[in-house]
């Protein structure tokens, strides 16, 4: 799968993610094609773990929703991703069945999202969070996470626990691997 991480720290906030793609037991490194999994829309980065499907569907959707892709905060990216389930239903086809009994229909997306106004998660049923330090998603989250969390109060900076967030992942998770993406901005 992946490995995709944000971070808050001393009014900093950073995205990375590594850029490894699998389709079951076959590998596709960033060698063979430019999987850049992270991706921009307004003044938020975004980025998703899950299927390789998500990606140009979320771009594309993100990106025309113009002015009415509003992630500035855990009600807006709510709202958001609300619209995009509706827009994934109708015109991408969603399958949104994963168990008998979920209370609501998947949207099928992992995605974390990181801009001016802070880092948020976002999970196939719509949750919403908007987290205080940082957190990861993606089959080597564990291990960002632990990395990240040994780390967060000594590193110098938000961009610095997001790349020993992506390491770690790469250096555990069989479906991760370098090089990473990672950026880095100052809150609003």
């Amino acid at each position: 799968m992946t490995t995709c991480v944000v971070v808050k720290k001393d009014n900093q906030v950073a995205i990375a993610a590594d850029t490894l793609v699998t389709f079951g037991d076959t590998r596709l490194s960033n060698s063979y094609e430019a999987n850049h999994k992270i991706f921009k829309v307004g003044d938020s980065y975004i980025t998703l773990a899950g299927t390789a499907a998500h990606f140009p569907v979320m771009r594309k959707l993100l990106t025309e929703m113009g002015d009415s892709c509003k992630l500035g905060s855990r009600d807006e990216v709510f709202e958001t991703y609300s619209k995009v389930h509706q827009i994934l239903k109708e015109n991408y086809f969603l399958n949104t069945k994963e168990e008998e009994d979920d209370p609501y229909e998947s949207s099928q997306i992992v995605s974390l999202i990181a801009n001016p106004h802070g880092i948020f998660g976002v999970y196939s049923y719509r949750e919403v969070f908007s987290f205080d330090r940082f957190w990861g998603i993606g089959s080597g989250r564990n291990f960002a996470l632990g990395a990240m969390y040994a780390v967060y109060d000594r590193a110098e900076s938000a961009r610095k626990v997001a790349e020993i967030g992506v390491q770690a992942g790469a250096e555990f998770d069989k479906s991760t691997s370098g090089p990473f993406q990672i950026y880095s901005f100052s809150m609003a």
